[in-house]
């Protein structure tokens, strides 16, 4: 019987760069009290958002996906051609196909590209960055880059105040690639298809949410995942340095840090707070808050990240990595 050849990857992987690009248009909450009923007082007392930003109706999640794409590379000290996989985590794109990912890699020059999009709402990003690390360990990829990217505001309903005051648009990425000691952990994922129904697009066109049912289960159920994916790293709440949960609502990313710092973490621990002036940018946020913060000196290299990514789905995943 002939035998097949499989390929031999890397021993470990880590974040080589990243990258992010918002929209230039800021809205404010007071510009959102103009449109709909709600004041500046009762949106950052429900969600920690004081601004947002909005893309133009000509700028596509394609074009901030290549900026950002584009940054990581940069930082990251590679050309294009040192990349062949490119994996661009979104929910919403404005037809099924073609897939973003590929036009992504031809407009960066990422030439005969692996590419292709992956859904899996706000935890998007975590699932994409662990699909990139188990890409390059076994020897699928060479270096991967893991874009998140999302143009909410074509999906939400503009006076929906639910709804529309949460989300926004934007794109962060970040280059995986081989390393010879880990610096990104194993990842935690899982589902909980039988809610399903909490997140859900109402009259198949407008993006809808049972806010107080999510925050209960996000500020119940995420920390204990978080607990976990330190624990499958060899890690304890005390080595983090930065916690990076997906920025749905403030009062949700206090509450795991609370939780996490009762069993341990330290107080000096750095949390993500990008959503007071981003809002909630789906699968783009976690990317977007690392080099957020790492531009403001809240992050550094070789400070140890918990990742964590929660949403609809509902799908959850996290990980720890080793900032670059």
């Amino acid at each position: 019987m002939t035998a097949l050849r499989i390929t031999q990857g890397a021993a470990a992987t880590r974040l080589l760069g990243v990258g992010s690009h918002q929209p230039e248009r800021v809205v404010t909450n007071d510009d959102l009290s103009k449109i709909m009923d709600t004041t500046d007082e009762w949106i950052r007392e429900r969600v920690g958002i004081r601004e947002r930003r909005f893309a133009a109706k000509d700028e596509l999640l394609v074009d901030m996906a290549v900026i950002a794409g584009s940054k990581a590379l940069a930082d990251a000290g590679l050309a294009p051609s040192d990349v062949d996989t490119v994996i661009l985590a979104n929910c919403t794109m404005p037809t099924p196909i073609p897939n973003g990912a590929a036009q992504v890699a031809d407009r960066i020059g990422v030439k005969a590209a692996g590419a292709f999009d992956l859904n899996a709402a706000c935890a998007g990003f975590c699932y994409a960055l662990n699909t990139a690390s188990d890409l390059v360990r076994a020897g699928s990829a060479r270096r991967v880059l893991v874009i998140g990217a999302e143009k909410l505001t074509d999906w939400v309903e503009p006076t929906d105040r639910a709804n529309a005051i949460i989300f926004a648009d934007g794109a962060g990425a970040a280059v995986v690639g081989p390393a010879e000691t880990p610096g990104i952990g194993p990842v935690v994922w899982g589902s909980a298809g039988d809610l399903v129904d909490m997140i859900y697009m109402r009259d198949d066109r407008w993006i809808y949410q049972e806010g107080q049912s999510v925050f209960r289960w996000a500020t119940t159920q995420i920390a204990p995942i978080a607990l976990r994916a330190l624990e499958v790293a060899g890690l304890q709440p005390s080595d983090v340095d930065v916690l990076i949960p997906h920025q749905a609502n403030l009062r949700i990313v206090e509450a795991i840090a609370k939780r996490l710092r009762a069993k341990g973490a330290r107080e000096d621990m750095v949390v993500a707070d990008d959503i007071v002036h981003s809002g909630n940018t789906s699968s783009a946020s976690i990317p977007m808050a690392m080099d957020h913060m790492r531009a403001a000196g809240r992050v550094k290299p070789g400070d140890v990240a918990l990742l964590i990514g929660f949403g609809a789905g509902l799908s959850y995943a996290g990980q720890a990595v080793i900032c670059p």
